[in-house]
Order: C-alpha cells, then structure tokens, then sequence
C-alpha cells in the first residue's frame, strides 16, 4: 500500500490561523420539513472542530450537501448549522455564499475560536470539476487547508483535493482514525484475516477483491454477487441477480483464490423468493443451487453457520456489503446473524461504509464493532488499493519523504507508450513509501494523468511558460496543465538553461505562475563542470536559488521541490561522488534557511539529479539532505525505476 501517513491537525501551528475544514455533512434530510433525520456525518466532525476550536482557529467549515444544479435554497447547509451549533454548546454562522462576499467578509471578521460554514460549495459546478481558479479563490480564505471528510476523500474535487495545491494541507482526526484502522487492517493485519464481501453485483468489487486476495486468508462471498460465483461453478440459479458477462472473470478469480491458497467460501444454501418483494412466499433451498422461477435473496441457515465458524476464529475483519435484501424483514437474517457474529467475535471488526454499515447500525451492533467506516464509495476504493486524492494530496507524516521524478525527456512521447509504461510500472511501486512522479512529453500528458489516475504516481510537465495565454509559440500554460490534473512541472532544467536560454528571471516568473495555478514546481539548479573547476559552484547555485525564490511566501514551500542537477553529470554517466551530491544539497537547504528560517529550511524537499540509476542510488539516497531524485534514462525501464522509487531514507 502506498504511503498514507500524512500530517494532521496535531502536527502545526493553528492558534490564530483561520483553518479550512472539509467536513462531510451530506446529511439525509426529511422530504418535507428539511429536518436532518441522521447527524452522524455532524457528529463525525466533532472531534476535529473541537480541537481547532480549542486551540483557538478561526475555523471555517466546507461541505456539500445532495446534487444541486446551480445555487438551489433545497440544499441549504443552515440545518446543518443550526445542528453543528446545538452540539459544539456555540454559535456556527452561516455564510450566504461560497466564496462570495458575504463568504469573504464573514470569513475576515473570524476571531479565535468562531467557526464559520460556508453555503454548499457545490452550488458551484466548479467544485466537482477541480477547477483551480475556484480553489484558489476558496484558499484565499484561509491559512491552512484541513480535509476531514473521508467519505468523499476518493474524489479530486475543488474543496476535497485542489486546496491542497494552495494552502499547507493535514488531515483532521476522523480522516486520521479512518486510515489508522483500515490501512493497518490491510498493511499488518492480526491473523487469521478474513473478508466479507457481499452487495448486489460482482463488477463493483473486481477491484477489491482482486487486492484482497493478496492480503487475506478466507473470503466470505455473499449478497447478490454471490449467484454469479455460484453459476460459474455450475449451479442453477434461477432468476436470481447474475451477471453473465462477468462468469469467466469469476471463474478465474476462483482460480486465483485457489493458487493463492485463500480459502474463498461461497453459499451453500439460500433464501430463495418467488419475486422481489417484502411479502414475496420464501424457502430455504437444499444447497447451493436455485430453482427456476425463484431467485435467491438472502444467504440459508447453512451459510450462516459456514461463516460463522470462520468470523469466530479470525484476528481482523473487514465487511463490505450486506448479505442479502436487508431491507425487507423476511430476508433480513444473513446480513442480522453474520453482523451478531463479526460483533461477538473478539477479532479487529471493520465495517466498510456503505449499505453494510446501514445494516449493522440499524440492527443494533454499531456499538459492538471496532470502526465502522464513514465512507461509502471511499472505504471501498480504499480496500480496491486505490489512492484517495483527498488524502494523497496531504503533507506526509515525513514531509521529506524520498520523492523519485523520472524525466523522461523526448522518449515515449506518444499517448499509447506513456500508458503502457505507467501500467506496468503501477504494480512494480504500489507500496513505495515515498512520492512518484514521471515527467512526460507535453504529447503524452493528457494519456500519462488518465493512465495515472488513483495510483500513487503523478504526473509532470517537462517545461511551461509563465503567462497565462498569448502569442507564444509552442509553449505551454500553467493554467492548462492544471485542468489536465497534471500534478508537478520541471522548470529551470539545466538543459533547458543550456540550449534555451532560460534565465533565473524566467525561472522565478514560472515558479509563481505555477503556484498561482496549482501546480507544483520542481525548480532545479546546478553547475557546469567548468564552473566547478574554477571553485564557483556555490556562488553559482546561490545566484539560481536566490532568484529563483523571489517573491515566493515561506506558506507556498510545502508545494515547491528544489532539484540539485550538475549539469556535468547529465547524460555523462559521470555521477556526482555520494560526498559531493550531499554537500551541494545541504549548501542549498542553508540558503533557504537564510531565505526563511531553519523551520522551512527543514521541510523542503530535495533531490539529486544527475546519471542517478538502479546501483547507485542506495548510496545518493541515504545522505542526510538528499531527499529522492530527478532521475532521466533509468526513468525509461520500469525496472530499474521502480528500484529507484522502492529506495528511500528511514524516517
């Protein structure tokens, strides 16, 4: 699993900050009356806003709240405000626009310790497009960006993933909680670990339990999904839920368990029904199979004793989807028993989000169970292996972590050669520590961001042009690569200095056009080999960085990587000594101590770029101030790269 470890709200400064928070308060409402019926979502939050509040923030609260079309008064986010406020014991204003002035002025007159919210951000479509001038303008509110919202931390929108391109980003408490449980049940699990899967259709848990069957010792399959295992090994199952075109893929995930030696169970009786209704007649089948004109909805007593002996002996349970058509009583009993069972077993229970956690609150055992998951589709993906964009975007526990850019350069430029390289390099570092990025050619930037999506490998530019737009031939727009979701751009590479005349003016104004855009800068520097003979190396360096930071605010730098590149060393396969690399790193990470203080000095990344491989990037990356590398021609075999990104410092 990649590296989920991130800053939270424990690990900076807040008194006096106004904080963006992004809650979930997408609460379920009465048709009528607009009454909140659940505030759990409310209740989920407490713990963060309190925290914030108690260390005197000048909280400002961001949510969505259903699907409006438009500014729609139907969706108001002022029960919520009035709920927040009954259970924080003081007042919770209510802004009357997102990022309007009511928002804006309501937000400047916070003082220590208020709390704001502001109206539904998703009266904006802006919100879901992750359109970075609508993040700015929410980060303009605030001095630090808190995400709290697990639920929807597995989409890239404005508020739960572009913010963090703004402002220094952390994690609330929940957010915090619900990676602790889930990813250490996946990372490290007490054993024997076993899953639950159930829910309606096979297609929506492919992904899960193909990573699951890495990671588990039994899988419990039932729910609807169930009856397409069950064909695929041959059993009639009537007019029961199937999905056809999914039975060679069960089959050959049967295969699979069965190589892996996980011992995947699957019902051996049903509660079969006559139609899909509440008062449809029902009966117990004698095994496995379902006769014609009846359909299978629940999971039979023989099942539930199957699985009960399993839940029993486990160390760690992970439950995602109910067992059958809960919702009507007569076919209730699967989801009730196994739910009793997960909830007496002495096991790590983890039930994740979704109908699952429904069902287990709604039958009384949400206090029996060690978390339950406030996540939905997020839990979900999560137990998928994905990465979440609400919590990838964060500051990591290390902000330092061994962060590993290839620079492509002018080699697999087309759409299909980047997509094929990022596929096969995903499975190769998906428990890498540290941050992956790959800078591609602008021809294949669009393919690398979609092949790229929910994994933990970013995508970068290789150059971009500091205005906006213009009369300017070939080159490319900071604000355009924001829209693509391009994550990181190289801007001052020596080549680029070398043949194109880039000059450290150049270098500065596109350093704060990318900031201004959301984009990440990985601003390099270094020396020819003339100017190192000659014993000008660190004058030559300071020049570099000391223009190229003009102007940048100490608040931007969590943003910003410096690369250290000799330009003698690139493409020479002449390497910088492990001495030599270590000393220009650390002459650099005293200039921005100089620049700001030793506090940003001490959290700024920094890479070694030059002829960096495979052999030796042990001894670069173990060095005290090298913090990864700007890595060219081993970036082009995914091999060899992925050594590079699977070396990192110990924390």
């Amino acid at each position: 699993m990649a590296n989920m470890q991130k800053q939270t709200i424990r690990d900076i400064a807040v008194a006096g900050k106004r904080v963006i928070v992004r809650v979930d308060f997408n609460v379920p409402q009465d048709k009528k009356t607009g009454a909140i019926t659940d505030d759990k979502r409310i209740r989920g939050a407490l713990p963060t806003i309190q925290y914030l509040v108690g260390q005197g923030a000048r909280v400002i609260l961001v949510s969505h709240l259903g699907r409006p079309k438009g500014v729609d008064p139907k969706f108001t986010l002022k029960p919520a405000a009035d709920r927040l406020a009954e259970l924080l014991g003081q007042p919770v204003t209510l802004a009357a626009d997102t990022i309007g002035d009511d928002a804006k002025a309501k937000a400047a007159a916070l003082r220590d310790g208020d709390v704001l919210l502001l109206e539904n951000v998703r009266f904006h479509k802006e919100e879901t497009k992750n359109d970075a001038a609508f993040a700015r303008e929410l980060a303009s509110l605030a001095d630090i960006y808190v995400n709290d919202a697990f639920g929807t931390a597995h989409r890239a929108h404005a508020s739960t993933a572009g913010l963090a391109n703004f402002l220094p980003a952390v994690s609330g408490l929940l957010i915090e909680r619900e990676v602790a449980v889930m990813g250490g049940a996946l990372k490290d699990p007490k054993r024997p670990f076993v899953a639950i899967l159930g829910g309606a259709k096979v297609s929506d848990k492919i992904g899960v339990i193909e990573n699951l069957l890495g990671k588990v010792d039994t899988l419990l399959i039932g729910g609807g999904m169930a009856y397409t295992f069950l064909k695929a090994q041959g059993y009639n199952t009537g007019a029961s839920l199937l999905e056809a075109d999914k039975l060679d893929l069960a089959k050959q995930l049967l295969e699979k368990a069965e190589a892996k030696g996980v011992k995947l169970l699957l019902p051996v009786d049903n509660i079969a029904a006559d139609r899909f209704a509440a008062d449809a007649e029902a009966k117990v089948t004698a095994d496995a199979a379902i006769e014609d004109g009846w359909m299978g909805l629940d999971i039979g007593p023989e099942t539930v004793k199957l699985f009960e002996a399993e839940i029993k002996s486990a160390g760690t349970i992970v439950w995602n989807g109910p067992m059958g058509v809960f919702e009507f009583d007569a076919f209730a009993n699967g989801t009730r028993e196994i739910a009793r069972a997960v909830a007496e077993s002495d096991a790590v229970s983890i039930i994740g989000g979704g109908d699952s956690a429904a069902a287990v609150e709604l039958m009384g055992f949400a206090d029996q169970v060690t978390h339950i998951s406030t996540g939905g589709g997020a839990s979900l993906e999560f137990l998928e292996g994905k990465v979440l964009p609400g919590i990838d975007c964060l500051i990591d526990r290390n902000p330092r972590s061994t962060f590993s850019a290839g620079n492509w350069k002018m080699n697999l430029g087309t759409p299909a050669e980047a997509a094929a390289f990022i596929a096969e390099l995903k499975p190769l570092v998906a428990d890498a520590d540290g941050p992956i990025a790959v800078a591609v050619p602008a021809t294949a930037l669009a393919a690398a961001v979609e092949a790229a999506a929910y994994s933990n490998i970013h995508v970068a530019a290789q150059n971009c042009h500091f205005e906006a737009k213009g009369a300017f031939t070939g080159e490319i727009s900071p604000a355009w690569l924001a829209k693509m979701g391009v994550s990181y751009c190289v801007i001052g590479h020596s080549e680029r200095r070398e043949y194109n005349n880039e000059t450290d003016e150049t270098v500065n104004r596109k350093l704060l056009a990318l900031l201004d855009n959301g984009v990440r800068p990985i601003v390099c520097c270094g020396e020819s080999l003339a100017q190192r003979e000659a014993g000008e190396t660190f004058d030559f360096v300071r020049s570099q960085i000391v223009a190229a930071f003009a102007n940048v605010p100490a608040s931007k730098l969590c943003q910003v990587t410096i690369a250290y590149e000799p330009i003698w060393a690139i493409g020479t396969g002449v390497v910088a000594s492990d001495e030599q690399a270590q000393e220009v790193c650390a002459f650099v990470r005293g200039l921005i101590a100089e620049l700001y203080d030793a506090e940003a000095a001490a959290g700024i990344r920094i890479l070694y770029g030059g002829s960096v491989n495979a052999k030796n990037v042990g001894g670069l990356f173990a060095q005290a101030d090298i913090d990864g590398g700007l890595v060219g021609g081993a970036s082009l075999k995914s091999a060899d790269f992925a050594v590079i990104c699977n070396t990192y410092q110990a924390d």
